[in-house]
């Protein structure tokens, strides 16, 4: 695909995402809704992030909605903006792996930026609990400490899947050209 048509496809998700973070925050100002958006706003929600929310979030939703988005909300927000969080993060990212090449860091390095994204983000999770005494997430709740310590981890080793699968998808679309060289010593 040409530059010109990659840019035009990266401004229109870039401006899908920027309208959904200012739908949401518009949102936020309705007296009904603004009691979820307590305790962190919308930046609170892993959403926010984009990070392989699509299949954490329908693995959950699907096992039982209420852990992660109750039925309540259904009458609070509309479908397409749950879809909009939720889903359409899959077709864009197929599209950015088949649109170009992504030039992925040395394993250790890549790995080594993702754990501190996802500690960082599990920091933040815990802070609000610790200072609010409510999860972000209702599955939280339903969670012993135990319990909490194993799906952080068993998140971080999922995270870790997607991200060699992207890796691998990447090398099968566009092979080895845009691979880092090792150091020499």
């Amino acid at each position: 695909m040409t530059r010109t048509s990659t840019c035009v496809y990266h401004l229109f998700v870039l401006s899908w995402y920027i309208f959904l973070n200012f739908y949401i925050s518009r949102e936020a100002e309705d007296p009904r809704k603004s009691q979820i958006f307590l305790n962190g706003g919308q930046w609170k929600y892993l959403t926010f992030l984009n990070l392989f929310v699509f299949l954490s979030f329908w693995i959950l939703f699907l096992y039982d909605r209420e852990l992660v988005y109750p039925k309540a909300l259904d009458n609070i927000f509309p479908v397409w903006l749950n879809h909009g969080m939720h889903t359409f993060i899959l077709p864009f990212s197929l599209a950015e792996v088949i649109l170009r090449p992504h030039c992925y860091p040395l394993r250790k390095k890549g790995l080594t930026l993702l754990a501190a994204a996802c500690l960082a983000y599990v920091s933040r999770v815990l802070w609000i609990y610790s200072e609010t005494g409510t999860w972000v997430y209702p599955v939280f709740a339903k969670l012993s400490p135990g319990g909490l310590a194993a799906f952080f981890s068993l998140s971080y080793i999922f995270t870790i899947g997607i991200y060699l699968f992207g890796e691998k998808l990447n090398h099968w679309k566009w092979g080895d050209t845009m691979q880092p060289r090792k150091k020499r010593k």
